[in-house]
């Protein structure tokens, strides 16, 4: 249990800080000449939905992984870790791939403002957190006090984050190499999608 809590709240912080997630609400924020509350305001509205999306898929697969524990004796113990194992693989595969959220920052630019934060809303909405959904279907194997766990941690992690992030970055407090950061993030996050599952196998 402690493996999957650990696993989860490093991809949720990991997710926070990847940039497509906050960074084009910086760009169409400063040049529709937003200040940092209003910028802030609407990177809070846009992660809750990135957040709404990834946990009610994630409470689908809850229920899965609760029926498999309680029709297959071996989920919990062998299947469960084997599928977060091989997704895991699946994301180093694909890192080089993998983003989660884009938006044309040249189309919203001089847009009214309610259309370009829908569009920004629906985008993250469209955008769940794969990565973190593996956990959803093992945690659904130890009950559902460590769905909603799950679901906390990445809630709030997320947001927090995110938001965080955003304030830094529109102070220019922040000086690193974006492209190299996002491009690595599915490497990342697949690593520890694979360790979490050989730690619930040996541990469990």
């Amino acid at each position: 249990m402690v493996s999957i809590l650990v696993g989860s709240f490093l991809i949720s912080l990991l997710h926070a800080i990847i940039p497509s997630h906050w960074l084009p609400v910086l760009a169409i924020g400063r040049k529709e000449n937003w200040d940092l509350a209003e910028t802030e305001k609407v990177t809070f509205i846009a992660g809750l939905a990135h957040v709404l999306s990834t946990v009610i898929i994630g409470v689908f697969l809850g229920i899965i992984g609760v029926e498999l524990s309680n029709t297959l004796g071996s989920f919990t113990r062998i299947i469960a870790p084997s599928i977060i194992i091989l997704i895991g693989f699946f994301f180093i595969r694909q890192h080089y791939v993998h983003h989660h959220f884009h938006v044309q920052n040249e189309k919203m630019v001089g847009r009214p403002k309610r259309k370009i934060i829908a569009a920004l809303i629906l985008a993250m909405f469209l955008s769940p957190c794969l990565e973190i959904e593996a956990y959803f279907l093992l945690a659904g194997s130890k009950g559902w006090w460590m769905v909603t766990t799950i679901s906390l941690i990445y809630c709030v992690v997320s947001i927090s984050g995110m938001m965080l992030w955003i304030r830094f970055a529109y102070k220019g407090l922040l000086k690193l190499n974006w492209h190299t950061w996002e491009h690595n993030a599915g490497l990342i996050s697949g690593a520890v999608l694979i360790i979490t599952g050989l730690l619930s196998y040996f541990i469990y």
